[in-house]
């Protein structure tokens, strides 16, 4: 299996490498264009592979196009203006009173203008130099960007979170079961989707929990939602939904932080990487150290000990190259085109749904359609990517004030077009 990481300077790359470990015969390209940042990655790459026989070959690619050259799976995991544009993301948005997030509201969008064109440019190298390869997005806003990259490559395309996974997995232990053992219905769009159903052996265990205040404080998003809220929606919301139904207490809580979480993994990962440099056979250890802190602070801390290992980002990646490499008939939470999954959207947009994944890439199964209040949501913030995604592609500074003038965290043309002065869109 021939892998190649199109940002393979990027902090989770040595998650990726990991889970690779268990897969013999595999080999890894690095591709970035911070040439330090990725040469540190390799020395933590390095450590991993120490004593292995069987570990993962690992080359850095001085080139694009060649590191995407006769690949089996291509990764695309680039942050376009690094971490610094991550904090303008979230600076520029509080600075005009709205939510400042790297992938929701305001702060998607700006991500979303500034990362579609880079993210065209990949995939259209690799439908030409790897016809048959497997992009796998894990570039956020990871819908909003599949979605760019799918009118390049069609199905070929798969965009991958590790939040609805991990939702799952914490909703199955607090309802006491294996989390292996159980089926689940999900559908929304990346960092907007709801758990619908949780089945154990022919039972709905959604219900019961839903029920329980017990066991529902028992893990993050419970304790996020609370059971009033939950029992009323009569579903389990994405962590990323509280943006939403806690607008005014989330968008308070980040004006009176100190500093954003960009501002935070900026001066974090600064640091890492400046001392991995100076010392390369203490990449590992700075790696794990940073990695775990970075894990445990996520969020606000009291992370699930299964995230606190890796996120689940990695297994999802995994699972999911395992499943078209060697046709293993797997069912994941996958971002693809919509078929029918959600006939209110486009046949084209992206969802993020539960799919049959095998040699022929990955499908949506039928599930429970969404309610009135979940449709409403998913369309406005539809309309915003597809409105970004114009923008971008055609440096169209009306269409990127529809993207943020529709956006429902946003919900005001004036402080939209303040936005985009503030932002200078379109670049010269």
């Amino acid at each position: 299996m021939r892998l190649t990481i199109i940002g393979g300077g990027g902090f989770r790359v040595p998650l990726v490498y990991r889970a690779l470990l268990t897969t013999p015969g595999s080999e890894v390209t690095l591709f970035d264009l911070d040439e330090a940042r990725v040469r540190v990655i390799a020395d933590v790459l390095a450590g991993m592979a120490a004593g292995r026989r069987d570990a993962p070959a690992v080359r850095i690619a001085p080139s694009l196009d060649e590191a995407v050259r006769g690949a089996d799976f291509v990764f695309s995991a680039i942050r376009v203006g690094g971490t610094a544009g991550r904090v303008r993301d979230e600076r520029v948005p509080l600075a005009h009173g709205v939510l400042g997030q790297e992938t929701v509201g305001a702060g998607g969008v700006l991500y979303g203008l500034r990362t579609v064109p880079v993210a065209l440019r990949i995939a259209a190298r690799v439908r030409a130099l790897a016809p048959d390869a497997w992009l796998i997005n894990f570039t956020n806003p990871a819908g909003l960007v599949t979605e760019a990259m799918a009118a390049e490559l069609g199905h070929r395309v798969i965009g991958i979170c590790d939040s609805p996974v991990g939702l799952v997995r914490r909703a199955a232990r607090a309802a006491g079961v294996d989390p292996d053992e159980v089926r689940y219905g999900y559908l929304g769009l990346n960092h907007l989707g709801w758990l619908r159903s949780l089945t154990h052996r022919g039972r709905d265990l959604l219900p019961g929990l839903l029920a329980d205040d017990a066991a529902l404080a028992s893990f993050e998003e419970g304790r996020l939602f609370g059971g009033e809220l939950l029992r009323a929606l009569g579903a389990l919301p994405n962590e990323y939904l509280q943006y939403y139904y806690r607008a005014r207490e989330t968008l308070g809580a980040a004006r009176e932080a100190d500093e954003t979480r960009g501002e935070f993994l900026d001066r974090q990962q600064g640091a890492f990487f400046a001392a991995a440099a100076r010392d390369p056979g203490g990449a590992g250890a700075l790696w794990e150290r940073a990695r775990r802190e970075r894990e445990e602070t996520y969020g606000g801390g009291d992370r699930d000990p299964w995230d606190l290992e890796g996120g689940g980002y990695e297994r999802v990646a995994l699972a999911l190259m395992r499943a078209i490499a060697e046709d293993r008939r797997t069912r994941l939470i996958l971002n693809v085109r919509n078929g029918d999954a959600c006939p209110a959207l486009p046949h084209d947009a992206i969802v993020e749904t539960v799919c049959e994944v095998g040699a022929k890439g990955a499908h949506p199964v039928p599930c429970l359609s969404p309610g009135m209040a979940e449709l409403g949501l998913m369309l406005q913030v539809k309309a915003a990517e597809r409105a970004t995604i114009e923008a971008a592609v055609k440096r169209s500074r009306p269409a990127a004030l529809r993207a943020l003038a529709l956006h429902p965290l946003v919900g005001s043309a004036d402080t939209a077009s303040r936005i985009l002065a503030a932002v200078a869109f379109p670049p010269l």
